[in-house]
């Protein structure tokens, strides 16, 4: 059985210097040491900014970014999965050993064990896959689907074990979707506990699937953050039970409690 799915951070933001920067294809990843902070719980996210913020284009970025952790361990650090596609995460790729990155957190409610006897299943579009290689290592292995759009995106399937992989254009892979390859799995056996992170189209198909077959899922949403604590309400998204924040009472919400996981909307970038 796995912890609370909530550590709570160290008051402020601090400074977490660079000690590697690998390249996977389209995205990049930093490796951060963090010795002030806690280890954080797989689905949990941090608030980055880079010394340098803001400047470029219409002074451009203005805020953090929101990001979950990749993976993180005791000495280890922490890291994050980032895909340069607008001004803040341009600058955040920018970053190389020895400069620090700006950080609070970690923050929000991560993923909770599976119940029953269920076999996790691990679900992921794009950059969502980051939240699922730490829990991977929590779990201490899981069968994991990807999605990608293109091989370049496809190079992030190696930071996962017994990872299928599908992309768009089929140049590695299932050729069209990762919801493909989860249907298939949920056909041949549906006692699982589906834990899913990616575009909002991507949560919505596999919260249908997961209702159609009574099985369990948990999704870790995504919603523009101007602050990651609550006090902005920027995050605001429906549950069948009211609204919530979603940097407060998520990322990771059990699908059960939504309609539609159309709901976080994209970020900015």
């Amino acid at each position: 059985m796995t912890a609370a799915p909530r550590v709570l951070a160290p008051f402020g933001r601090r400074g977490a210097r660079v000690v590697d920067r690998r390249v996977y294809g389209a995205y990049v990843v930093l490796r951060c040491a963090d010795p002030d902070g806690p280890r954080p719980r797989a689905g949990q996210f941090y608030m980055l900014a880079a010394e340098a913020w803001g400047g470029g284009d219409g002074e451009r970025p203005f805020l953090p970014r929101a990001f979950s952790a990749l993976r993180a361990g005791a000495g280890q650090g922490v890291e994050f999965l980032i895909e340069d596609v607008g001004p803040g995460t341009h600058r955040l790729c920018e970053l190389e050993p020895g400069q620090d990155l700006l950080l609070v957190g970690p923050l929000g409610v991560g993923f909770g064990a599976p119940a029953d006897g269920r076999r996790p299943l691990l679900v992921g579009g794009g950059v969502g896959i980051a939240p699922l290689a730490i829990w991977q290592d929590e779990l201490g292995g899981a069968s994991a689907l990807l999605g990608f759009r293109d091989a370049a995106r496809a190079e992030g399937a190696r930071l996962l074990a017994d990872a299928q992989v599908a992309t768009d254009d089929g140049s590695v892979g299932h050729h069209g979707l990762v919801t493909d390859l989860l249907r298939d799995q949920l056909d041949r056996d549906a006692h699982a506990t589906v834990y899913a992170c990616g575009p909002p189209a991507m949560l919505e198909a596999v919260r249908a699937l997961c209702e159609d077959r009574d099985t369990p899922a948990q999704l870790a949403l995504e919603s523009g953050m101007a602050c990651g604590f609550g006090a902005c309400f920027g995050c605001v998204v429906p549950t069948r039970h009211g609204y919530i924040r979603l940097c407060v009472d998520g990322p990771v919400l059990e699908a059960s409690e939504l309609d539609t996981a159309l709901v976080g909307g994209e970020l900015v970038h």
